[in-house]
């Protein structure tokens, strides 16, 4: 699985061409699934106008808007009582994955009980782009600043860990007074992983475990 991990979702020409590259061809001949649930886990996030806003390609963070052949719904929470059969097949047929912000845990406890993870390693050739709480829940740790949904096997901030780097998201935005380099400095200094801060104008490319930081923005290297 190719990754683009964005703060914002496709906000500049440099992450749209990050994006091109990694899916090798037009996005209008690219199908794409878009999936929401981390929206439902975080307060500011849903359920309600917010979550429409995203699927329907409304929102500020442009992911499902940008043109695709088609793009379907996946909700995860939907998928426990639903027979495989009628979801692995959408899953493995799409050439990206548009996984929203929210809250990363609770997107984190969705993949997993769904099982939507026992297909990770099978999709070799999908594009996964997350957006914020979509992106964090690939890396090893969100770090305790960023827990808000507890998992009810009071689990702690661990995620999917499929990239070894943790990453604070919306550095400096103006509607985050929280979200400055001084507490990014103190959230990274708990962490025992590679970490950054990064703003709304940055991403990253992710393939065969070599990343690429793509940005029109701000962003720093906080641990090595």
């Amino acid at each position: 699985m190719r990754l683009l991990l964005t703060s914002a979702g496709v906000k500049n020409p440099s992450i749209h061409r990050a994006l091109l590259d990694l899916l090798g061809r037009p996005i209008g001949e690219c199908t794409a699934l878009c999936i929401p649930t981390a929206m439902y886990g975080h307060p500011h996030a849903g359920p309600g106008e917010e979550v429409w806003r995203f699927v329907s390609g409304r929102s500020e963070n442009p992911m499902t808007e940008l043109g695709w052949r088609s793009v379907g719904l996946l909700e995860l929470t939907a998928l426990p009582d639903i027979a495989a059969q009628r979801w692995v097949p959408l899953v493995r047929e799409a050439d990206v994955l548009l996984v929203s912000g929210g809250d990363a845990l609770y997107l984190h406890h969705w993949l997993r009980r769904s099982g939507f993870t026992d297909l990770l390693p099978e999709l070799t050739d999908t594009v996964y782009v997350g957006m914020s709480g979509g992106s964090m829940v690939m890396t090893p740790r969100i770090g305790e600043e960023f827990v808000g949904w507890q998992p009810p096997d009071g689990a702690d901030d661990s995620t999917l860990g499929l990239v070894d780097f943790s990453m604070f998201p919306h550095l400096e935005h103006p509607d985050l007074p929280s979200n400055t380099l001084a507490n990014a400095e103190k959230w990274a200094a708990r962490l025992s992983n590679t970490a950054y801060a990064v703003d709304d104008e940055t991403a990253f490319r992710v393939v065969d475990g070599a990343v690429d930081v793509v940005s029109e923005g701000r962003w720093t290297l906080l641990r090595p």
